[in-house]
């Protein structure tokens, strides 16, 4: 049986599902609203995407947010009734609201709507998103960004490859290699923001560490995705930025407290701080120059 879940329930889940749907810091494109369950103007849109959903797999829909013809659907799918809400596997469709056209996205588990995005100086901001792979067990985290695609008229998720987006943090080291990761969420001078990821292996005695630094960021003329290795003294500079920690977005920062990052920053500073206790020797019969005895 599918159930259309009211949207104040998805906030009940949001409380009891840590970091599940934050409230977005940045402003919303104009053209872009999320559905409210309980306003009759909406139930037009409510009932398209169920009967457009009608032939797939889920138990309920938890968001719809709506941004010209085209919405962006979230449903999730409880493996068994006895089964806790935290395993839920949720699927981000794009849905036409002109025909019953649906697209799958993304499928994972524990999504996070982290804010909204600039990634273009020119285009309009997109929604970022973490999500993991699998619940209880060790999962990766990846991170994606959706956007309305004016040339087809639907949404798109962005850095897919191979079914998953950009890979920021994995908890399924090699074996015998220490993993430290770091990744944050940062903007250019220009106001442009993009993700970067540092991933350092120790292999111990076998052989020496190696880093793998990548950047993720649209092309400033075409708009298509850039997954960038970084090297060099472009490296050396970014790792600094990926442990400060300066200027990462709330919400998209993870690893600075590591020791890898604690050993590459510099100490912080302390201030000598002024001696206002008297010498051992003094004996309060100091006499100030000129003064008379």
């Amino acid at each position: 049986m599918q159930v259309v879940v009211p949207r104040f329930l998805s906030f009940f889940l949001a409380a009891v599902l840590p970091f599940a749907y934050p409230l977005s810091a940045q402003q919303a494109p104009d053209q872009f609203r999320w559905v409210n369950f309980h306003s009759s103007t909406d139930n037009d849109v409510v009932a398209w995407v169920t009967r457009s959903l009608e032939a797939e797999h889920w138990t309920s829909i938890s968001e719809i947010g709506v941004e010209y013809d085209a919405a962006l659907v979230v449903t999730m799918m409880r493996p068994s009734s006895q089964a806790l809400p935290s395993g839920d596997l949720f699927t981000v469709w794009s849905v036409s609201l002109t025909s019953h056209v649906v697209t799958p996205l993304i499928t994972g588990v524990n999504l996070r709507f982290v804010d909204w995005l600039r990634f273009s100086e020119s285009a309009p901001r997109e929604l970022g998103a973490l999500y993991n792979n699998c619940a209880e067990c060790a999962a990766d985290t990846y991170f994606t960004a959706f956007h309305y695609d004016v040339t087809q008229h639907a949404w798109s998720a962005r850095w897919l490859r191979g079914g998953q987006t950009a890979p920021i943090w994995s908890a399924n080291p090699p074996d015998g290699v220490t993993l430290t990761q770091v990744y944050a969420a940062m903007a250019d001078p220009n106001g442009r923001e993009f993700m970067a990821t540092w991933s350092h292996f120790n292999y111990g005695n076998e052989k020496p560490p190696a880093d793998f630094i990548y950047r993720y960021d649209l092309d400033a003329y075409s708009g298509l995705e850039h997954t960038q290795p970084i090297v060099g003294k472009d490296a050396e500079g970014l790792k600094l930025r990926l442990c400060s920690g300066q200027g990462a977005l709330p919400g998209l920062a993870r690893g600075q407290d590591s020791a890898l990052c604690q050993q590459l920053l510099p100490p912080p500073r302390t201030e000598r701080k002024p001696v206002t206790t008297p010498p051992a020797n003094n004996h309060g019969k100091s006499v100030p120059p000129g003064a008379h005895h």
